[in-house]
């Protein structure tokens, strides 16, 4: 039985595909530590555009995850500019950004727990979700697309880790939501549960929705159209499906290599050689 017998209509209208729904300029985040504060992202430039799938990579530590937070409006940026369809955010109220967030914003946390009502079963999720987002949605549709029609009426307490995940990302995407935010969405699953949630998360960028997602997996690494790679905090470098790696230059000239060209400077020091308007770089051999 359907909860919400109506096929699923979008509150708000998606970004066009490959038109911008975010842009963040500089972006600075700080976090208070034992010794002072510590800076998370470090003048972070990032488009996120309709129809299209973003995954940001980088080992642990780079600043994925508090990226993703800023991304979601989840958290204010300490620094630097951000804008969702033109307006600047940092000028929205709290109550804006939580009606924005509730009405166009998917989000699935680390821990998919974190992104479900412990009291509700799967199929409340899915029609909880609905409601708050302002659309009605096939319920049953809904879960057989993570192949979860036999855990209706399971609640998250009593699922596994792999099906409450698929369940996170399900609720996450009804709308489907303008902007569907995932932080390593398929981390702890196997090749086929993987697979159903990539499937999902294509079909929501096939539907209109920016999705970006952290990742380390190679599986959802290669599902995207755009791999971000962090490093400190900083954007190292921005590559498109069979496209070459894109390093970037932030606004004070710093340049970022790609980690497999680092050995080719065990110095850690370059000589930069201008020649017929060509940049050069070369090892320096001093000490």
């Amino acid at each position: 039985m359907t909860t919400e017998p109506s096929p699923a209509t979008p509150a708000t209208s998606a970004a066009p595909a490959g038109v911008s729904l975010l842009e963040g300029r500089e972006l600075l985040q700080l976090y208070a530590a034992p010794t002072g504060s510590t800076q998370a992202l470090r003048g972070v430039d990032v488009t996120v555009t309709g129809g299209r799938i973003s995954a940001i990579t980088g080992p642990s530590g780079s600043g994925k995850s508090t990226l993703l937070a800023v991304l979601a409006l989840r958290e204010r940026p300490a620094g630097g500019e951000l804008r969702h369809r033109g307006r600047l955010v940092s000028g929205l109220s709290r109550r804006d950004l939580h009606r924005l967030r509730r009405r166009e914003i998917g989000w699935v946390a680390q821990r998919p727990t974190h992104s479900l009502f412990p009291q509700l079963d799967a199929r409340g999720q899915i029609a909880q979700m609905a409601r708050l987002r302002g659309v009605r949605a096939d319920v049953d549709a809904a879960l057989a697309e993570v192949a979860l029609t036999s855990r209706a009426t399971a609640s998250p307490a009593v699922m596994s880790g792999g099906e409450q995940q698929r369940l996170a990302v399900a609720a996450a995407g009804v709308g489907p939501p303008a902007l569907l935010i995932a932080d390593e969405p398929t981390a702890e699953l196997d090749d086929e549960s993987a697979g159903l949630v990539l499937s999902l998360l294509r079909t929501r960028a096939a539907q209109g929705a920016a999705v970006v997602i952290a990742t380390h997996d190679a599986r959802a690494i290669a599902a995207a159209d755009t791999v971000l790679r962090l490093r400190h905090g900083v954007l190292s470098g921005e590559q498109g499906a069979g496209e070459d790696h894109t390093a970037t230059i932030d606004g004070l000239g710093r340049l970022q290599l790609p980690e497999e060209a680092l050995p080719l400077f065990p110095t850690g020091r370059v000589v930069v050689t201008l020649v017929d308007g060509h940049v050069e770089l070369h090892p320096f051999g001093g000490p």
